[in-house]
């Protein structure tokens, strides 16, 4: 798993982010969860890029938690169970894509 804060003043627009991985060769899509959406373990048969573009989401990975905020960019391997939580009142919107491995 690699996590990737966005270290600029001003964040991306989901527009921004798709251009970004589009340049990385990823197909992206939007996402929305509604506030104290929860996808229980699951796993995939390939990588997953995910930026949470407005508010949080909370990921247990393999045992690891961990919070992402705006601007938070996290790459979790193919075949690890994973399962995350939408925080707080806000819905999160993300960018999302696949790698192939």
């Amino acid at each position: 798993m690699i996590v990737t804060r966005w270290q600029a003043p001003v964040l991306p627009s989901v527009e921004q982010v798709k251009m970004i991985f589009e340049a990385e060769g990823l197909a992206p899509t939007k996402e929305v969860f509604e506030p104290q959406t929860v996808l229980p373990d699951h796993r995939h048969p390939f990588d997953e890029i995910r930026m949470v573009v407005q508010g949080s989401m909370f990921l247990n990975i393999s045992g690891n938690q961990l919070l992402l905020r705006p601007g938070d960019r996290i790459e979790i391997p193919a075949n690890t169970r994973h399962s995350k939580t939408v925080e707080g009142q806000e819905a999160c919107v993300c960018v999302v894509a696949n790698r192939p491995f």
